[in-house]
C-alpha cells in the first residue's frame, strides 16, 4: 500500500473535485481511497509526504509515433507534405532494433512528463525490418507505462497517386493480415490490461479506400478502437477535394470512420458541421499542439469541438515534428493556441488538466478505468513538484502545472509500480538508453545529406 498525503489533490472526476490538502491511497494496482485531509493514521505501507506537490492523474497521450525518436531535427521549415517526403527515405531503413531504441527513449522522455498511457501509431514496415511490433511491446515492458499500440498502415504509393515511396507500403491484404496477426498477438481486452492494440491506416493521402473499408471492418469484428490522421492541413483537404469530391471528415464519414470508436489525430480543417458530426457520433480528437504549430498546419478548434461533445485528448505526436517528445508542455501549448485562436476564455487551465487525463481516457475507450483519481480505478498518478522557485507565489497548483514551467514529477506510478521519482527514471537507465538511442539514430540516418 502506498499513502501519499498533504497534498494538493486535483481529482478530475465528474465534478471537477479538488482538495486543498488531502490524500490518495493505492492498494495494489487500483486507488484504495481518495479524499481531504490526512490519510486514516491505522494505514500500515510506504506514507509519501507531498507537501507542497500537485496530486492528478496520469497524463493520456492519444497520438504519437515512437520510432521517429531516431530522426528528430530534420525538415525544420518545411510543410507537412515536404516534411514527410523528406523523412520517407530515413524511415525505410527502421528496422525493429532501431525501433526498440527509439520507442525506449521516447517512453522514458513520456514518463519524466508525467505521461502513464500512450497511444503509439506505427505506420512504417519497411521490407525485411523485422518485427516493430514486438519492439515497441519490448520497450512498453521496460519503461513501465500503459500502451496502445495502432498497428498502421499504409498501400498507397507514390505510383498510385500516394505520399509514401512504393517500397514503404504494403499490398492491402497484407497488410489487413498483418494488422489482425498484431491483435492475436498482443491485445489484452481485459480490465487493467498493460497493452492495447488499435486499427490504424495512416491517412487518405496514403492509403486506399479498400484498406480504410477493410480496416474499420477487422476493428469492428475484433472489438478494438480504430485510428487515423485526420484534417491536418489544407493540403490534405485540397487532395481530398480533387480525389473524392469530399473535404476528410465527410470523407471519413461515407467510409464508416466515425463512430464512439474511432479517434482521430489532428482535426484541425473542420467545419461548424463537420465538427457537429463528430460530436453526434462521439468520434474522438487527438489535439496535438506544438506538432501544429511547429509544421505550419494550423490551430484545431478546440473549443467547438469541447462543445459539440466530441472527447478530446492530447497528443505529442511524432518526436520527428515535436522535438521536445514531452506531453507535460502540451497542457501548456494547448491552452495558448485555444486562447490565440478565441480569446482568454477560450480554455480554462482546468479543461487543459481535463483533456490531458479523462479527455484522452475517454478517446482510448478506457474512461472507466483512466483519467481521474476515484477509489476502484486504476493507480495512474503523478505527484507535481510545485514547491520550488518556478511555482513559488502561485496560489492555484492547477494554474501553476498549466500556465507555470513544467514540474519535476516527483512521483509517477503506474498500475501502482514507481515508474519515476524525484524526476529520475525507475525502470531503466536513462544513460543506457540515450547511448543506444544514439547509435540507432546515426545508424537509421546513414550517411545524412
Amino acid at each position: 500500500m502506498i499513502v501519499i498525503e498533504n497534498a494538493a489533490v486535483a481529482t478530475v472526476d465528474p465534478v471537477g473535485t479538488e482538495y486543498r490538502e488531502g490524500h490518495v491511497v493505492v492498494d495494489g494496482e487500483r486507488i484504495a481511497a481518495v479524499g481531504a485531509g490526512p490519510a486514516p493514521a491505522d494505514l500500515t505501507g510506504e506514507r509519501v509526504d507531498a507537501r507542497g506537490c500537485l496530486v492528478t492523474p496520469g497524463l493520456v497521450n492519444t497520438h504519437h509515433h515512437l520510432y521517429q525518436w531516431a530522426s528528430r531535427g530534420r525538415a525544420v521549415g518545411a510543410t507537412l507534405f515536404e516534411w514527410l517526403v523528406e523523412l520517407y527515405p530515413v524511415w525505410g531503413r527502421l528496422d525493429a532494433e532501431i525501433t526498440r531504441a527509439a520507442a525506449t527513449a521516447g517512453l522514458a522522455r513520456l514518463a519524466l512528463t508525467g505521461c502513464t498511457t500512450v497511444a503509439d501509431h506505427h505506420y512504417v514496415f519497411p521490407r525485411d525490418g523485422g518485427d516493430p511490433m514486438a519492439a515497441l511491446v519490448e520497450a512498453v515492458r521496460e519503461i513501465g507505462v500503459r500502451a496502445h499500440l495502432v498497428r498502421g498502415s499504409m498501400d498507397r504509393g507514390s505510383s498510385d497517386g500516394g505520399l509514401p515511396p512504393d517500397h514503404l507500403v504494403e499490398d492491402t491484404d497484407v497488410a489487413l493480415a498483418r494488422t489482425e496477426e498484431a491483435i492475436d498477438a498482443w491485445h489484452d481486452p481485459a480490465p487493467g490490461a498493460r497493452v492495447r492494440v488499435a486499427v490504424g491506416p495512416c491517412s487518405p493521402f496514403s492509403v486506399t479506400e479498400r484498406l480504410m473499408t477493410g480496416a474499420a471492418e477487422l476493428a469492428r469484428r475484433r472489438g478494438v478502437r480504430l485510428h487515423t490522421h485526420l484534417a491536418e492541413t489544407l493540403d490534405e483537404q485540397d487532395r481530398c477535394r480533387a480525389e473524392f469530391g469530399l473535404d476528410p471528415v465527410p470523407y471519413a464519414d461515407t467510409l464508416g470512420w466515425l463512430g464512439d470508436d474511432v479517434w482521430l489525430a489532428h482535426t484541425v480543417h473542420v467545419s461548424s458541421k463537420e465538427i457537429g458530426r463528430l460530436g453526434e457520433t462521439g468520434t474522438g480528437s487527438a489535439h496535438c499542439p506544438t506538432s501544429n504549430g511547429r509544421l505550419g498546419t494550423g490551430i484545431a478548434p478546440v473549443r467547438e469541438l469541447l462543445d459539440a461533445g466530441t472527447p478530446v485528448g492530447l497528443g505529442v505526436d511524432g518526436a520527428a515534428s515535436n522535438e521536445s517528445g514531452g506531453l507535460g508542455g502540451e497542457l501548456h501549448q494547448a491552452l495558448l493556441q485555444a486562447r490565440q485562436r478565441g480569446g482568454p476564455r477560450a480554455l480554462a487551465v482546468r479543461e487543459a488538466l481535463r483533456m490531458a487525463t479523462m479527455g484522452g481516457a475517454r478517446c482510448l475507450g478506457r474512461q472507466d478505468e483512466l483519467g481521474s483519481l476515484e477509489q476502484g480505478k486504476l493507480a495512474d498518478l503523478v505527484v507535481w513538484r510545485t514547491d520550488g522557485l518556478a511555482h513559488a507565489g502561485i496560489d492555484d497548483p492547477v494554474a501553476a502545472l498549466v500556465l507555470g514551467a513544467l514540474p519535476q514529477v516527483g512521483l509517477l506510478l503506474v498500475g501502482g509500480r514507481d515508474v519515476v521519482t524525484d524526476g529520475t527514471l525507475r525502470t531503466a537507465d536513462e544513460t543506457a538508453i540515450a547511448t543506444e538511442l544514439r547509435a540507432a539514430s546515426a545508424r537509421l540516418e546513414g550517411a545524412r545529406p
